[in-house]
């Protein structure tokens, strides 16, 4: 490996140990075994490198919820299969629970890491495509405008409100079961059933 990748993968080492604001350009060279030089000559600044750490690391935890595409046995867009879905989600927590830390200090702490904030911002629009696409059974490629604006962010917040829960307290968070019965239910009340 050369300094750029041995940046790269010391970067996500701290990343996962640190976060992104206790992280100093001294942490990633001590960790990656170059020089503070490097990082200005690879990738501009410490900010860029860590924003490239972070993408390679949320990357396998992105293809984990897409294989929620291929294994997924309930029909697209069916009660059953927004619970398998969720059900799928919440399982992959404990091995991405790295992963949601750093994603809420940036939401919490976005005004002091802004080069990282809109990188989190553009990845909210990949992540709602990704999500509508996931539930609703149809290529991403070729999502409707208003299934994305609608469905799309409808998922996100679930996704996004459902992992604040898991990484606060697993013990008393939503399962995909009591998600998908409060769903049923407000289904139920909209058409005058309940």
């Amino acid at each position: 490996m050369g300094h750029r990748e041995d940046l790269l993968e010391g970067a996500k080492r701290c990343l996962l140990e640190k976060g992104f604001a206790r992280t100093t350009a001294r942490d990633i060279v001590k960790e990656s075994g170059t020089n503070l030089g490097s990082i200005g000559y690879h990738y501009g600044s410490k900010d860029a490198l860590l924003a490239q750490a972070y993408i390679a690391l949320i990357e396998p935890v992105a293809d984990d919820f897409e294989s929620s595409r291929i294994e997924g046995s309930a029909d697209k867009g069916s009660l059953e299969r927004f619970q398998e879905v969720w059900g799928h989600l919440i399982r992959s927590v404990p091995e991405a629970r790295p992963i949601w830390m750093m994603t809420l200090e940036v939401i919490t702490q976005g005004e002091r890491l802004a080069g990282i904030r809109e990188l989190l911002i553009e990845a909210q629009k990949q992540g709602r495509s990704g999500l509508a696409a996931l539930f609703t059974g149809i290529e991403e490629s070729a999502l409707p405008d208003d299934v994305l604006e609608s469905e799309g962010r409808f998922y996100t917040t679930l996704l996004n409100g459902l992992m604040v829960q898991w990484l606060f307290d697993p013990d008393s968070a939503t399962t995909a079961e009591q998600l998908t019965e409060g769903l049923r239910r407000v289904m139920e009340r909209a058409r005058g059933e309940a």
